[in-house]
């Protein structure tokens, strides 16, 4: 009967920690979801340093019966009727440690402009319909709680724009912040485009 119960035991517990596991992964990956949605702006740092546009960025989220996606729309402020950058992103949990926001084109990007206010529109739009940017995904690790880091992987985003051959990012995430820093390089490794000092700083203009 002891021998019975000793098993029976351990078995509770064993599920229990399988279970403290389980949550922990989705805590970590909601945690993330949750840091990266909002409205930001980096009018501070413009206001610092004239090299900066004061940029605009609006990470929504969207499909919420199908996954963590966002619907993520970028301009300069005093343009935002017409975006610079209109994308997709799936942030998913690649292993106990690394985490992915992967990178989707939309078809028509003109049909969505300013659709971060009605994130419902998307439900018109099918996930078949928008295309991955393989290998310009952002791998993030957990540096602490509500602290993200990461970075795309070595030269596996392809890019033409003003004769780049590949991009690169660096993303951090925290809680009032999203600072990051897109560069393009053409073949010989010559920078081309995007900040030349350092990265975007974009502050959260909708804490809670």
């Amino acid at each position: 009967m002891k021998y019975l119960t000793l098993v029976v035991v351990i078995i509770f517990a064993l599920s229990s920690c399988k279970q403290s596991d389980t949550e922990k992964i989705d805590t970590e990956l909601n945690e993330l979801f949750a840091l990266m949605q909002g409205s930001y702006n980096s009018e501070k740092q413009s206001i610092a340093d004239s090299t900066y546009y004061n940029i605009s960025l609006h990470m929504y989220p969207i499909w919420e019966d199908k996954g963590n996606f966002l619907y993520v729309e970028q301009a300069l402020n005093s343009m935002q009727d017409k975006p610079y950058r209109q994308r997709i992103y799936k942030v998913t949990r690649l292993n106990d440690s690394m985490f992915s926001s992967a990178i989707y084109t939309l078809p028509v990007d003109s049909l969505w402009v300013g659709k971060w206010k009605t994130p419902a529109s998307f439900d018109s739009l099918s996930i078949e319909n928008i295309s991955l940017k393989s290998g310009c995904e952002v791998l993030l690790k957990r540096l602490g709680k509500n602290n993200f880091k990461g970075e795309t992987g070595i030269k596996t985003c392809s890019s033409s724009l003003r004769g780049a051959s590949y991009a690169t990012s660096e993303v951090e995430v925290t809680e009032n912040q999203i600072l990051s820093w897109d560069r393009g390089f053409d073949s010989q490794g010559n920078h081309v485009w995007g900040a030349e000092k350092a990265g975007y700083v974009f502050d959260k203009l909708n804490k809670d």
